[in-house]
């Protein structure tokens, strides 16, 4: 998970720390172990993840995975722990955990998550509400991390077109447009794979994002350029219904299928390898339109609807303004070193 709105996994937690095993210890008081078979609509986890924007249900289910997880010493997980049995003294346990192996921002999310399981729980009649909001009680863990990931130089993007433009395939069609939506409408991994077709109006430039995060719908525009790439992928593809961005196998044949979220890294990380260019994540080209439109001068409130943020202070935290004002600043003191002349060094390795 990421520590702002990407969608990067959580990272896996080792079993073997000391606040993992004294959670499991607390935990021995009553079993968290769920006996029986639940139905879905009876399963607190089923019914909030039921609740998410597909795209988010993949990253917040392996978040409670981490929590069932560490709660029991790895026995269970979401579907297999009793989240009706959750006591203050097991969430709190979690809190202190997630504070000590992950950035305040990711630890955050999970805690909320695992405050929207409880809550199904106690909607469900399977707790109580003073058990619900002893529980729930938790404070937000504090502090601040750099976002994760890389923004990508000018050159390199230059870089990753040219190659497409080389492949005259379909897949090289089609890798130049996921690119150029990607980095220029600045979409989610799981956005993108959602497109159909009709999403895109030529006339207009609108893409029309349709399952945003949090179930939020927003139109961002394609630039001529995108369009054009687009439009060159859809001259292969057919401009039938379906969606936009579809699998081509190794001798070129189009499957009229969505690809997967997967597939999408697959396909960065196959150019990437190409050209000679750093590793970097679907989520990277759009930390690099966000900041590249702040940079341009773009109004922070207009990037922070293309984006899709819910919130300007997310969008603020990719503006590398201030660094360059930094740096700036830094470079007005004037540090009296001097070099010692030359041959004058002495080797401390024989003193």
């Amino acid at each position: 998970m990421c520590a702002t709105d990407g969608e990067d996994n959580l990272p896996d937690a080792p079993s073997a720390h000391p606040l993992a095993q004294q959670t499991t210890n607390q935990a021995t008081d009553r079993s968290l172990v769920l006996h029986g078979q639940v139905m879905a609509d009876r399963h607190p986890a089923a019914v909030y993840l039921a609740r998410l924007a597909p795209g988010s249900r993949r990253t917040i289910g392996e978040s409670l995975n981490t929590v069932a997880a560490l709660l029991t010493n790895y026995r269970c997980d979401m579907q297999t722990l009793d989240w009706s049995a959750l006591r203050y003294q097991h969430t709190a346990a979690i809190r202190a955990l997630l504070a000590e192996l992950y950035a305040p921002a990711t630890a955050n999310k999970v805690l909320a998550a695992l405050r929207g399981v409880m809550r199904e729980a106690w909607r469900l009649g399977q707790m109580s509400a003073e058990e619900f909001h002893r529980a729930a009680d938790l404070p937000a863990i504090r502090g601040t991390t750099e976002p994760r990931g890389r923004a990508l130089a000018p050159e390199e993007l230059t870089a990753l077109f040219a190659l497409c433009a080389q492949d005259d395939t379909s897949s090289g069609r089609r890798d130049a447009a996921l690119l150029a939506v990607l980095y220029n409408c600045g979409l989610r991994r799981s956005e993108v794979v959602a497109l159909d077709a009709a999403d895109y109006d030529p006339e207009t430039g609108a893409v029309k994002v349709r399952s945003g995060k949090g179930n939020k719908a927003r139109t961002t525009y394609a630039a001529d350029e995108t369009g054009a790439a687009i439009n060159s992928w859809l001259a292969v593809r057919g401009s039938g219904p379906g969606p936009l961005f579809c699998p081509v196998n190794k001798s070129g044949k189009i499957t009229l299928r969505r690809i997967s979220d997967q597939a999408v890294r697959k396909i960065l990380r196959k150019r990437a390898l190409q050209g000679g260019i750093a590793p970097f994540s679907p989520h990277d080209l759009r930390r690099t339109m966000i900041g590249d439109l702040l940079d341009a001068g773009a109004d922070i409130s207009t990037v922070q609807r293309l984006a899709g943020h819910a919130n300007v202070t997310t969008t603020a935290r990719y503006d590398r303004r201030g660094e360059v004002a930094k740096r700036k600043a830094a470079s007005l003191l004037k540090v009296p070193y001097k070099p010692p002349p030359s041959g004058t060094e002495k080797d401390n390795s024989s003193s």
